[in-house]
């Protein structure tokens, strides 16, 4: 049996930050690996431009060297049609009954986690760590955003206690689009990747 942290994203690109939460997770709450899971088709990105399945799973792959306890995961991206959470986090308890899953989220995600398709089945279905805000008061807005969750689904969340990177995959595209320098924020091999398959030299609308 074994305790699984679950991050899942386009990872269009994967950067340090998400990195960063992954090994907050596995350090904090000692899970045994991270599955780092690249979607498939994100239903909420239809009507945006998203880098083919097989280049993302390339990238994240690249970023899990060296990184003990890292694992990259194709479960999504072998679905067909739109992958929500709710069915992922369902097929995985089906496939791995051995495992408890630990669904990893960011801040913003536990204030919008009841638009998601079918809430109740993520949250009753993993524990959610979700990273805490970083300005103030943000802790005692997180705990009651936590409590209502608890009481309405029956949820097991608790709260990652690490600092958000400021960064986003959007806002590397449109770094990489401009001529500068994505260095500082994304793994040597992800950046080596992106530059020799010409990623992301269009700038998007």
């Amino acid at each position: 049996m074994g305790k699984i942290g679950i991050m899942g994203g386009t990872f269009d690109p994967i950067h340090n930050g998400h990195l960063m939460l992954g090994k907050q997770a596995y350090n904090e709450y000692g899970l045994d690996e991270i599955w780092y899971m690249p979607s498939g088709h994100p239903p909420h990105k239809k009507y945006h431009h998203v880098t083919e399945p097989a280049i993302r799973l390339a990238m994240t792959e690249l970023a899990m060297k060296g990184q003990a306890g890292f694992v990259c995961s194709d479960f999504e991206i072998r679905r067909n049609g739109n992958t929500y959470t709710a069915q992922t986090l369902k097929l995985l308890r089906e496939a791995y009954p051995e495992h408890t899953f630990y669904f990893i989220i960011g801040a913003d995600s536990l204030y919008e986690i009841e638009s998601w398709y079918e809430p109740d089945q993520v949250l009753s279905q993993a524990v959610i760590l979700a990273a805490r805000r970083e300005y103030e008061d943000a802790d005692r807005s997180m705990d009651h955003q936590i409590a209502y969750l608890s009481a309405k689904y029956g949820a097991d969340i608790q709260m990652l206690h690490c600092k958000e990177m400021d960064i986003s995959s959007a806002d590397l595209r449109q770094m990489v689009a401009k001529g500068q320098s994505i260095a500082d924020f994304v793994p040597q091999e992800v950046m080596t990747y992106i530059s020799a398959h010409g990623l992301y030299q269009e700038m998007e609308t």
